[in-house]
Formats: C-alpha cells, structure tokens, sequence
C-alpha cells in the first residue's frame, strides 16, 4: 500500500467513530491503571501484631522454579515478617492480598497453618514453605540476610558496599544479591540456586523506610 492510499483510508474514517474510538481506549486505559492500583493497595500486607522488640518486614515475593524437561512454575505474592529472635511467624498471602499461610517457628520446631485451618508440623520452615509455594526457601538464613548479614556458615565472593554492608555472597548453595539498603537491611534481595537440573530463583522486594 502506498502512503497515499494509507492517508486516504484514514480519511474515511468517520470523525465521530475516531474519537469515540479514542475515547473507549483512553477508558480502558484508566481502567486497567485504576485496576493495577488497586491490586497493589490489596497485595500490600498488614503488619504483624505482637508484643516486645523484634525485626519487622513487609514486602512482596516472587517464586520461579525451572527444570529441564519440565515445565516452569512460578508463584507471587505478598508476606509479613516477625522475628524476635526465639520466634519467627511469617505470613503469606496471594496476590489479592488473601491469606495463604500462616508459618510459626520456635525452639520446639516449625508449624504451618494453612487458609482452610489445617496445620503441617516439621522441624523446620524450608520444607513447610514449599509446601505453599513449590520451593524450600532458606528461612532460617533469611533471617540474618535480611537483617544485611551473612549469618553463620562458609561465605564465599563476598562483596560489600562502601559502608561495609554485603552487596553479593554465596552461602549454603544460595547466591545472594541485596541491594536498595535502608535502616533496617537490604529492600530487594535476589536469590538464586541450582540443584542439577532445577533452577530456583527468588525477589523479595521489601518495603522500605527511609534511612
């Protein structure tokens, strides 16, 4: 077609079919903006409520698990995070901002409440959290890492920022970046690991305070 032909099919188009056109995807436009909007005012979680000091987060996590021969998973959502040091309850929940789960670890071990009311007991977290999402994630660990520690355990590639605080680091399989420090820790930590053939990467992208 030629650019006249172009120009001259465009001008048989009807003004008023054009801007009611126009108008019809400015609307979907805003719709689908208002619609975004409000799944991230729903997706937001709400603090956990308790009484003493403790370590407190809230954010939003994405899950992807990837093996050959398989097709790949992946899970989202939002969570809540408090950790006193004897107990940590760590509460999961959909996109929408629903309860998925509900995960309680103290001295005498670790136990899941699911949204229906069942529970789960383990010994420890990692196994009763791929029971929701589809992949062990390092709980125990996380709890130095998102406080901008490496915890205990071989620390290898090590890298800091100009306040000393870890940028990068592999520990226990994981490889580790976090980033976007505020004056609690890092506000988005990636991680990543490979077991053989299977591939698990994690973004917890926590939400954060000024400095």
């Amino acid at each position: 077609m030629t650019s006249g032909a172009r120009v001259a099919n465009a001008q048989a188009v009807p003004v008023g079919h054009s801007k009611a056109g126009a108008r019809r995807r400015l609307l979907g436009l805003s719709c689908a903006a208002l619609f975004s909007a409000m799944l991230a005012a729903c997706a937001t979680p709400g603090r956990i409520a308790g009484e003493g000091a403790a370590f407190e987060r809230t954010g939003r996590f994405a899950v992807n698990v990837s093996e050959a021969g398989r097709q790949p998973e992946a899970v989202q959502g939002s969570f809540a995070w408090r950790d006193t040091g004897r107990t940590l309850r760590l509460d999961l929940a959909n996109p929408l901002g629903s309860t998925l789960a509900r995960i309680e670890v103290g001295p005498r071990g670790a136990v899941l409440e699911h949204a229906n009311g069942m529970t789960d007991t383990a010994a420890n977290a990692d196994a009763l959290v791929e029971k929701v999402l589809g992949a062990a994630l390092p709980v125990a660990n996380l709890r130095d890492w998102m406080q901008g520690r490496t915890g205990s355990g071989a620390v290898q590639a090590l890298q800091q920022d100009s306040k000393g605080r870890p940028t990068s680091f592999t520990q226990q399989g994981w490889e580790l970046r976090l980033t976007r420090y505020d004056a609690l820790g890092p506000g988005l930590l990636r991680l990543e690991r490979r077991d053989g053939a299977r591939h698990i990467s994690v973004r917890l992208a926590l939400d954060t305070q000024a400095e």
